[in-house]
C-alpha cells in the first residue's frame, strides 16, 4: 500500500535521461519516415506535429537534467509554432482539395504561376 509520495515516486526512479531521448527519437524518426513516405497531405502535417512533440520531449527531458526551466520555456513556444502551423496547414489543405480533389502530394508536383 501507498503511505507517502516517495513510496508512489519509487516504481519511476530508475527512468532516465536516456530513456526519454530514446522515446524522443523514436518518435522523431517515425514521424520522419512518415513525412517522407507517405503523399497524402494530411498525414505529412500529422507526422510533421510528431516530429515537434518530439522535439518537445527532448527539451524537458534536458532541461529536468539540468534542472532549470529554460527547455520548458522553449516547448511553450514551440507548441505555439505548432498550433499556428497546423492552423495553417488545415487552411491549406482545404484549399488544395477544393482546388484538384485529392490529397495526393504528387498532384501538386507542377504549380503554374
Amino acid at each position: 500500500m501507498i503511505t507517502t509520495i516517495a513510496d508512489a515516486v519509487a516504481p519511476l526512479s530508475g527512468v532516465t535521461l536516456f530513456h526519454y531521448l530514446f522515446v524522443a527519437c523514436a518518435m522523431f524518426v517515425l514521424g520522419l519516415v512518415g513525412f517522407l513516405t507517405r503523399r497524402n497531405l494530411i498525414i505529412m502535417f500529422l507526422c510533421t506535429e510528431l516530429m515537434f512533440q518530439a522535439a518537445g520531449i527532448a527539451l524537458i527531458a534536458f532541461s529536468r537534467f539540468h534542472m532549470n526551466h529554460t527547455g520548458e520555456t522553449f516547448v511553450i513556444f514551440v507548441l505555439t509554432v505548432a498550433a499556428a502551423e497546423a492552423a495553417l496547414a488545415l487552411a491549406l489543405v482545404v484549399l488544395l482539395f477544393r482546388r484538384k480533389e485529392t490529397l495526393d502530394a504528387s498532384a501538386w508536383t507542377s504549380m503554374k504561376g
